[in-house]
Protein backbone atom coordinates (compact mmCIF):
# COMPACT_ATOMS: atom_id res chain seq x y z
CA UNK A 1 0.00 0.00 0.00
CA UNK A 2 1.46 3.35 -0.99
CA UNK A 3 2.01 6.20 1.41
CA UNK A 4 -0.66 8.91 1.46
CA UNK A 5 -3.48 6.42 0.90
CA UNK A 6 -6.55 6.78 3.10
CA UNK A 7 -6.50 4.00 5.67
CA UNK A 8 -9.70 2.72 7.27
CA UNK A 9 -8.96 2.06 10.94
CA UNK A 10 -11.25 0.32 13.43
CA UNK A 11 -10.69 1.93 16.83
CA UNK A 12 -11.50 -0.03 20.01
CA UNK A 13 -10.79 2.22 22.98
CA UNK A 14 -12.02 -0.39 25.40
CA UNK A 15 -11.78 0.03 29.16
CA UNK A 16 -9.90 1.96 31.82
CA UNK A 17 -7.05 3.96 30.33
CA UNK A 18 -7.61 2.38 26.92
CA UNK A 19 -9.64 5.26 25.44
CA UNK A 20 -7.15 7.79 26.83
CA UNK A 21 -4.03 6.27 25.26
CA UNK A 22 -5.81 5.58 21.97
CA UNK A 23 -6.82 9.25 21.80
CA UNK A 24 -3.14 10.20 22.08
CA UNK A 25 -2.25 7.75 19.32
CA UNK A 26 -4.79 9.39 17.03
CA UNK A 27 -3.29 12.79 17.85
CA UNK A 28 0.11 11.54 16.75
CA UNK A 29 -1.22 10.06 13.52
CA UNK A 30 -2.81 13.41 12.70
CA UNK A 31 0.43 15.26 13.47
CA UNK A 32 2.34 12.93 11.14
CA UNK A 33 -0.04 13.80 8.32
CA UNK A 34 -1.17 10.22 7.72
CA UNK A 35 -4.66 10.04 6.23
CA UNK A 36 -6.97 7.74 8.17
CA UNK A 37 -10.68 7.20 8.47
CA UNK A 38 -11.28 5.98 12.04
CA UNK A 39 -14.43 4.13 13.08
CA UNK A 40 -15.08 3.59 16.80
CA UNK A 41 -16.30 0.25 18.15
CA UNK A 42 -17.76 -0.03 21.63
CA UNK A 43 -16.34 -3.33 22.88
CA UNK A 44 -14.97 -4.50 26.21
CA UNK A 45 -15.90 -4.87 29.86
CA UNK A 46 -18.03 -1.75 30.05
CA UNK A 47 -20.10 -2.85 27.05
CA UNK A 48 -20.52 -6.35 28.51
CA UNK A 49 -21.65 -5.01 31.89
CA UNK A 50 -24.08 -2.65 30.18
CA UNK A 51 -25.86 -5.09 27.87
CA UNK A 52 -24.09 -8.48 27.93
CA UNK A 53 -22.53 -8.01 24.48
CA UNK A 54 -19.04 -9.39 23.75
CA UNK A 55 -18.50 -9.91 20.01
CA UNK A 56 -20.97 -11.35 17.52
CA UNK A 57 -20.45 -12.71 14.01
CA UNK A 58 -21.71 -9.54 12.32
CA UNK A 59 -19.29 -7.29 14.22
CA UNK A 60 -16.37 -9.62 13.54
CA UNK A 61 -17.20 -9.51 9.83
CA UNK A 62 -17.41 -5.73 9.95
CA UNK A 63 -13.96 -5.58 11.59
CA UNK A 64 -12.62 -7.80 8.81
CA UNK A 65 -13.30 -5.04 6.27
CA UNK A 66 -10.87 -2.54 7.83
CA UNK A 67 -7.20 -2.00 7.00
CA UNK A 68 -6.12 -2.26 10.65
CA UNK A 69 -7.47 -2.28 14.19
CA UNK A 70 -6.15 -0.01 16.95
CA UNK A 71 -6.98 -1.27 20.44
CA UNK A 72 -6.51 0.45 23.80
CA UNK A 73 -7.17 -2.06 26.58
CA UNK A 74 -9.83 -4.58 27.51
CA UNK A 75 -10.77 -5.75 30.98
CA UNK A 76 -12.70 -5.01 34.19
CA UNK A 77 -11.28 -3.30 37.25
CA UNK A 78 -9.17 -5.45 39.56
CA UNK A 79 -11.44 -7.35 41.93
CA UNK A 80 -14.58 -6.86 39.84
CA UNK A 81 -16.12 -10.34 39.77
CA UNK A 82 -19.18 -9.52 37.69
CA UNK A 83 -17.57 -10.85 34.50
CA UNK A 84 -16.82 -14.61 34.51
CA UNK A 85 -13.19 -15.42 33.78
CA UNK A 86 -12.53 -16.01 30.09
CA UNK A 87 -15.60 -14.10 28.90
CA UNK A 88 -13.62 -11.24 27.39
CA UNK A 89 -10.31 -13.05 26.97
CA UNK A 90 -11.74 -15.87 24.88
CA UNK A 91 -14.93 -14.24 23.65
CA UNK A 92 -13.34 -11.02 22.41
CA UNK A 93 -9.54 -10.97 22.31
CA UNK A 94 -8.89 -14.57 21.32
CA UNK A 95 -11.90 -14.62 19.03
CA UNK A 96 -10.43 -11.71 17.06
CA UNK A 97 -7.04 -13.45 16.94
CA UNK A 98 -8.51 -16.72 15.70
CA UNK A 99 -11.25 -15.24 13.53
CA UNK A 100 -8.93 -12.77 11.77
CA UNK A 101 -6.02 -15.26 11.68
CA UNK A 102 -3.70 -12.97 13.61
CA UNK A 103 -1.10 -15.71 13.77
CA UNK A 104 1.89 -13.60 14.77
CA UNK A 105 2.25 -11.63 17.99
CA UNK A 106 5.21 -9.32 17.42
CA UNK A 107 6.65 -7.40 20.36
CA UNK A 108 9.79 -5.27 19.96
CA UNK A 109 11.67 -4.12 23.05
CA UNK A 110 14.11 -1.22 23.42
CA UNK A 111 15.68 -0.85 26.83
CA UNK A 112 15.07 2.63 28.23
CA UNK A 113 17.80 4.41 30.25
CA UNK A 114 18.12 2.91 33.72
CA UNK A 115 16.48 -0.39 32.79
CA UNK A 116 18.16 -3.81 32.94
CA UNK A 117 18.08 -3.86 29.13
CA UNK A 118 19.38 -0.32 28.68
CA UNK A 119 20.87 0.03 25.22
CA UNK A 120 19.49 -3.33 24.04
CA UNK A 121 16.95 -3.93 21.30
CA UNK A 122 15.35 -7.30 20.62
CA UNK A 123 11.95 -8.71 19.73
CA UNK A 124 9.72 -11.66 20.55
CA UNK A 125 7.84 -13.41 17.76
CA UNK A 126 5.10 -15.47 19.38
CA UNK A 127 2.80 -17.93 17.63
CA UNK A 128 -0.61 -16.44 18.31
CA UNK A 129 -3.35 -18.90 17.31
CA UNK A 130 -2.27 -22.33 18.57
CA UNK A 131 -0.68 -23.81 21.70
CA UNK A 132 -2.74 -24.16 24.90
CA UNK A 133 -4.81 -21.13 23.90
CA UNK A 134 -6.46 -23.07 21.07
CA UNK A 135 -8.87 -24.43 23.71
CA UNK A 136 -8.32 -28.16 23.34
CA UNK A 137 -9.40 -29.95 26.52
CA UNK A 138 -12.29 -30.28 28.90
CA UNK A 139 -13.51 -31.26 32.34
CA UNK A 140 -14.86 -34.60 33.51
CA UNK A 141 -16.87 -35.09 36.75
CA UNK A 142 -16.94 -31.35 37.38
CA UNK A 143 -17.24 -30.32 41.02
CA UNK A 144 -16.60 -33.79 42.44
CA UNK A 145 -13.55 -35.18 44.22
CA UNK A 146 -12.87 -37.17 41.04
CA UNK A 147 -12.76 -34.12 38.77
CA UNK A 148 -10.35 -34.26 35.84
CA UNK A 149 -9.27 -31.20 33.84
CA UNK A 150 -7.24 -31.51 30.66
CA UNK A 151 -5.72 -28.71 28.59
CA UNK A 152 -3.96 -29.67 25.38
CA UNK A 153 -1.39 -27.73 23.37
CA UNK A 154 -2.03 -27.64 19.63
CA UNK A 155 1.06 -27.31 17.43
CA UNK A 156 0.69 -27.80 13.67
CA UNK A 157 3.53 -27.91 11.18
CA UNK A 158 1.70 -25.23 9.18
CA UNK A 159 1.27 -22.92 12.17
CA UNK A 160 4.78 -23.39 13.53
CA UNK A 161 6.50 -22.93 10.17
CA UNK A 162 4.73 -19.71 9.22
CA UNK A 163 5.65 -18.29 12.65
CA UNK A 164 9.28 -19.38 12.43
CA UNK A 165 9.62 -18.08 8.88
CA UNK A 166 8.28 -14.68 9.97
CA UNK A 167 10.90 -14.61 12.75
CA UNK A 168 13.70 -15.23 10.24
CA UNK A 169 12.33 -12.56 7.90
CA UNK A 170 12.46 -10.09 10.78
CA UNK A 171 15.97 -11.18 11.74
CA UNK A 172 17.36 -10.53 8.25
CA UNK A 173 17.02 -6.78 8.81
CA UNK A 174 18.99 -6.80 12.09
CA UNK A 175 22.54 -5.55 12.36
CA UNK A 176 23.42 -8.93 13.93
CA UNK A 177 20.86 -11.35 12.47
CA UNK A 178 19.99 -14.03 15.02
CA UNK A 179 16.96 -16.17 15.87
CA UNK A 180 16.72 -17.97 19.21
CA UNK A 181 14.11 -20.67 19.65
CA UNK A 182 12.76 -20.79 23.21
CA UNK A 183 10.90 -23.91 24.28
CA UNK A 184 11.18 -26.83 26.72
CA UNK A 185 12.32 -29.61 24.41
CA UNK A 186 13.69 -31.80 27.20
CA UNK A 187 10.21 -32.26 28.71
CA UNK A 188 7.72 -31.22 26.01
CA UNK A 189 9.29 -33.69 23.64
CA UNK A 190 6.54 -33.80 21.01
CA UNK A 191 5.80 -30.10 20.56
CA UNK A 192 9.39 -29.11 21.26
CA UNK A 193 10.71 -31.54 18.67
CA UNK A 194 8.36 -30.13 16.04
CA UNK A 195 9.47 -26.57 16.78
CA UNK A 196 13.14 -27.50 16.72
CA UNK A 197 12.90 -29.42 13.45
CA UNK A 198 11.04 -26.57 11.80
CA UNK A 199 13.68 -24.05 12.91
CA UNK A 200 16.42 -26.24 11.44
CA UNK A 201 14.44 -26.60 8.21
CA UNK A 202 13.72 -22.87 7.80
CA UNK A 203 17.23 -21.83 8.84
CA UNK A 204 18.60 -23.50 5.71
CA UNK A 205 16.89 -20.77 3.67
CA UNK A 206 18.59 -18.02 5.73
CA UNK A 207 22.31 -18.85 5.86
CA UNK A 208 23.21 -15.35 7.10
CA UNK A 209 21.01 -15.65 10.21
CA UNK A 210 22.57 -17.24 13.28
CA UNK A 211 20.42 -19.62 15.32
CA UNK A 212 20.36 -20.60 18.99
CA UNK A 213 18.17 -22.48 21.44
CA UNK A 214 17.24 -21.82 25.10
CA UNK A 215 14.99 -23.71 27.46
CA UNK A 216 12.30 -21.30 28.60
CA UNK A 217 13.48 -21.31 32.22
CA UNK A 218 17.00 -20.44 31.11
CA UNK A 219 15.62 -17.69 28.86
CA UNK A 220 13.97 -16.09 31.90
CA UNK A 221 17.42 -15.80 33.49
CA UNK A 222 19.16 -14.58 30.33
CA UNK A 223 16.54 -11.89 29.72
CA UNK A 224 17.45 -10.41 33.10
CA UNK A 225 21.22 -11.07 33.09
CA UNK A 226 22.12 -10.70 29.41
CA UNK A 227 19.31 -9.38 27.19
CA UNK A 228 21.86 -8.27 24.59
CA UNK A 229 22.33 -11.91 23.57
CA UNK A 230 18.98 -11.84 21.77
CA UNK A 231 17.94 -10.58 18.34
CA UNK A 232 14.65 -12.33 17.65
CA UNK A 233 13.15 -14.82 20.10
CA UNK A 234 10.66 -17.19 18.48
CA UNK A 235 8.42 -19.29 20.67
CA UNK A 236 4.95 -20.75 21.18
CA UNK A 237 1.83 -19.00 22.40
CA UNK A 238 2.12 -19.67 26.14
CA UNK A 239 5.86 -19.19 26.52
CA UNK A 240 5.66 -16.05 24.40
CA UNK A 241 2.93 -14.62 26.58
CA UNK A 242 5.02 -15.07 29.72
CA UNK A 243 8.36 -14.00 28.25
CA UNK A 244 6.84 -10.85 26.73
CA UNK A 245 5.82 -9.52 30.14
CA UNK A 246 9.25 -10.30 31.57
CA UNK A 247 10.89 -8.61 28.61
CA UNK A 248 8.70 -5.57 29.15
CA UNK A 249 9.75 -5.38 32.79
CA UNK A 250 13.48 -5.57 32.08
CA UNK A 251 13.17 -3.02 29.26
CA UNK A 252 11.69 -0.33 31.49
CA UNK A 253 8.15 -1.42 32.27
CA UNK A 254 5.11 -2.57 30.37
CA UNK A 255 4.07 1.08 30.05
CA UNK A 256 6.53 1.13 27.14
CA UNK A 257 5.66 -2.27 25.62
CA UNK A 258 4.07 -2.27 22.16
CA UNK A 259 2.61 -5.17 20.23
CA UNK A 260 1.18 -6.13 16.89
CA UNK A 261 -1.19 -9.06 16.42
CA UNK A 262 -0.38 -9.64 12.79
CA UNK A 263 -1.85 -11.35 9.77
CA UNK A 264 1.24 -11.15 7.51
CA UNK A 265 -0.71 -12.90 4.74
CA UNK A 266 -3.04 -9.86 4.78
CA UNK A 267 -6.21 -11.90 4.42
CA UNK A 268 -7.66 -9.56 7.04
CA UNK A 269 -6.68 -6.60 9.21
CA UNK A 270 -3.92 -6.76 11.81
CA UNK A 271 -4.51 -5.49 15.35
CA UNK A 272 -2.19 -3.21 17.32
CA UNK A 273 -2.31 -2.65 21.07
CA UNK A 274 -0.21 -1.76 24.10
CA UNK A 275 0.14 -4.64 26.53
CA UNK A 276 -0.24 -2.76 29.81
CA UNK A 277 -3.90 -3.58 30.45
CA UNK A 278 -6.78 -1.33 31.44
CA UNK A 279 -5.24 0.08 34.69
CA UNK A 280 -8.60 1.23 36.04
CA UNK A 281 -6.92 2.62 39.17
CA UNK A 282 -5.44 5.53 37.19
CA UNK A 283 -8.16 5.91 34.56
CA UNK A 284 -9.28 9.52 34.27
CA UNK A 285 -6.38 10.86 36.34
CA UNK A 286 -4.16 11.82 33.40
CA UNK A 287 -1.35 9.59 34.72
CA UNK A 288 -1.40 6.95 31.98
CA UNK A 289 1.79 6.67 29.93
CA UNK A 290 0.70 6.66 26.26
CA UNK A 291 4.09 5.65 24.83
CA UNK A 292 3.22 1.94 24.55
CA UNK A 293 0.08 2.78 22.59
CA UNK A 294 2.02 5.26 20.45
CA UNK A 295 4.74 2.69 19.77
CA UNK A 296 2.02 0.22 18.78
CA UNK A 297 0.77 2.89 16.42
CA UNK A 298 4.21 3.04 14.83
CA UNK A 299 3.96 -0.70 14.19
CA UNK A 300 0.55 -0.14 12.62
CA UNK A 301 1.89 2.60 10.34
CA UNK A 302 4.70 0.29 9.23
CA UNK A 303 2.18 -2.46 8.48
CA UNK A 304 0.10 0.00 6.45
CA UNK A 305 3.08 0.96 4.32
CA UNK A 306 3.52 4.41 5.87
CA UNK A 307 7.23 3.80 6.32
CA UNK A 308 8.36 7.43 6.59
CA UNK A 309 5.85 8.22 9.32
CA UNK A 310 6.59 4.96 11.12
CA UNK A 311 10.35 5.62 11.21
CA UNK A 312 9.88 9.21 12.34
CA UNK A 313 7.66 8.04 15.17
CA UNK A 314 9.96 5.18 16.20
CA UNK A 315 12.89 7.58 16.32
CA UNK A 316 10.98 10.14 18.36
CA UNK A 317 9.97 7.49 20.92
CA UNK A 318 13.50 6.07 21.06
CA UNK A 319 14.96 9.52 21.72
CA UNK A 320 12.26 10.52 24.20
CA UNK A 321 14.09 11.62 27.34
CA UNK A 322 11.45 13.56 29.27
CA UNK A 323 10.39 12.28 32.68
CA UNK A 324 7.01 10.65 32.09
CA UNK A 325 6.37 10.46 35.84
CA UNK A 326 5.90 14.24 36.05
CA UNK A 327 3.93 14.63 32.83
CA UNK A 328 0.25 14.12 32.17
CA UNK A 329 -0.93 11.69 29.50
CA UNK A 330 -1.43 14.50 27.02
CA UNK A 331 1.77 16.17 28.25
CA UNK A 332 3.80 13.13 27.20
CA UNK A 333 2.31 13.38 23.73
CA UNK A 334 3.01 17.13 23.66
CA UNK A 335 6.68 16.47 24.38
CA UNK A 336 6.79 13.70 21.80
CA UNK A 337 5.30 15.92 19.12
CA UNK A 338 8.09 18.45 19.69
CA UNK A 339 10.54 15.72 18.72
CA UNK A 340 8.65 15.08 15.49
Amino acid sequence: MAEKDLHRIAVIGGDGIGPEVVAESLRVIDALGVSISPTAFDLGAARYLRDGFVLDDATLEELRSFDAILLGAIGPALGDTRIPGGTLERGLLLRMRFGLDLYINYRPFHGVPGSLAEGCSFAIVRENTEGPYAGEGGVLRHGTIHEIATQGSVNTRFGVERCVRYAFERAVALERPKVTLVHKTNVLTYAGDLWQRVVHHVAADYPDVATDYNHVDAACIYLVDDPARYGIIVTDNLFGDILSDLAGAVSGGIGYAASGNLNPARTGPSLFEPVHGAAHDIAGTGKANPLAAISSTALMLEHLGEMTAARRLETAVAEFDADVSVLSTSGVTDELLKRL
